[in-house]
């Protein structure tokens, strides 16, 4: 397949699976690995990716299990189709689909109550809280420029059936506004596992399952920790990255 000239390929580690992404702009990162480990798909599940960005949660979830269809929504049309071309380049374009369009107009882009899982690594700069990046890529990327968490589990809510799960990542001292947004829009949160770079450190990020229309009730998991010492991953990070 032929490459815009700030272009490459990944390998992604997963059964071959490869990824189209920009030398210049956003690129995939490990919050995003954590989701596709943490969301667990399970067989045929019907997956949607709010905010896809280069496409790289899809595959990865794809590469834990092939049996899942999934719907990809990115709000940039240039990322949209450099996810696309991936799709492609793995022969999976009729089993993942890229759709470009907003996630706050959701109602017109997908139908409602379709989905047994929705995922989302959202924007976690909050909007007038944090230095904008220059980069158009990776503020929308990056920042709650063109939706809040409300948003997502607004859109998310809209497309789960009763039970369906959504899993997020987002910053773990913003936390109670995760789960009071999840709440609103009748998401339960039922799971729950926080991430620390090393351990002793307070965590920095938190990955959260909620579910549709469920009874209260919440499973806190043993807390991950990525690094073992500066530059070394811990055995369950290698484990996740698929290194052993």
């Amino acid at each position: 397949m032929e490459l815009l000239h700030n272009e490459r390929v990944d390998d992604l580690q997963r059964g071959g699976l490869r990824l189209i992404q920009r030398t210049d702009g956003f690129r995939f990162g490990t919050d995003a690995v954590l989701l596709s480990d943490f969301a667990s798909p399970r067989r045929h599940d019907c997956v949607c990716d709010l905010g896809t960005g280069t496409g790289v949660i899809p595959l990865l979830l794809y590469g834990r299990e092939p049996t899942i269809t999934a719907d990809a929504v990115e709000i940039q049309p240039d990322m949209a189709e450099m996810a696309s071309r991936s799709m492609t380049m793995n022969a999976l374009e009729d089993r993942i689909r890229v759709k470009t369009g907003d996630l706050r107009q959701i109602r017109e882009l997908l139908p409602a109550a379709r989905y047994d899982l929705v995922v989302c690594n959202p924007p976690y700069g909050k909007a007038g809280g944090t230095l904008l990046n220059p980069d158009e890529s990776k503020r929308l990327a990056r920042h709650e420029e063109t939706c809040g968490i409300s948003d997502v589990m607004a859109a998310a809510a809209w497309l789960l059936h009763t039970g369906g799960r959504f899993c997020c990542v987002f910053p773990a001292p913003r936390l109670l506004e995760l789960t009071d947004s999840a709440r609103a829009c009748k998401l339960e949160p039922k799971r729950l596992r926080m991430v620390h770079s090393f351990s002793g450190r307070a965590a920095h990020l938190c990955l959260l399952e909620t579910m549709r229309d469920a009874r209260p009730g919440l499973t806190v998991e043993p807390p991950l920790v990525i690094y073992d010492a500066e530059g070394v991953y811990s055995t369950e990070m290698r484990h996740i990255y698929g290194m052993e």
